[in-house]
């Protein structure tokens, strides 16, 4: 499960930069929202909404899900620790929250540059958040 976990993580990062490469382009260039740009939005939503499953699953079933169960103040003691067991399942929390409202207020623009701005701003925020809380040092051992 968590080999599937991390896996899966390269999808969602590369679908996620993309997503905000393509609004900040949209935003720049002055161009049309078109149905491009709504699928690309949408599988950013699918990939990450899989991704929080298959984390979810994972947690629950991982070490550090049961060190915290067992000892909360060891666990809140040592950095690594709490990373694996709160901070970074928090943090992916919030980011699947941002990218889910971003694609939810998309739909009630009606102009094409907001359209781009909300994704640029709500799926760039996640990408922020992910990449401030990826356990680096054990996920570049695979």
């Amino acid at each position: 499960m968590k080999e599937i976990h991390s896996y899966w993580a390269y999808l969602v990062l590369l679908m996620l930069v993309f997503a905000v490469v393509n609004a900040f382009m949209g935003l720049l260039k002055k161009r049309n929202f078109t149905d491009k740009d709504v699928r690309i939005g949408l599988f950013t939503l699918i990939v990450s909404h899989i991704q929080l499953l298959i984390g979810l699953g994972w947690y629950f079933m991982s070490p550090a899900y049961k060190a915290l169960k067992a000892d909360s103040s060891e666990v809140m003691g040592n950095s690594v620790s709490r990373l694996l067991a709160i901070e970074h399942p928090l943090m992916m929390i919030i980011a699947i929250v941002l990218i889910t409202i971003g694609w939810s207020k998309h739909k009630k623009k009606t102009e094409d540059a907001a359209k781009f701005k909300t994704f640029a701003v709500f799926y760039g925020l996640a990408l922020v958040l992910i990449f401030a809380r990826i356990p680096w040092n054990q996920w570049l051992q695979f």
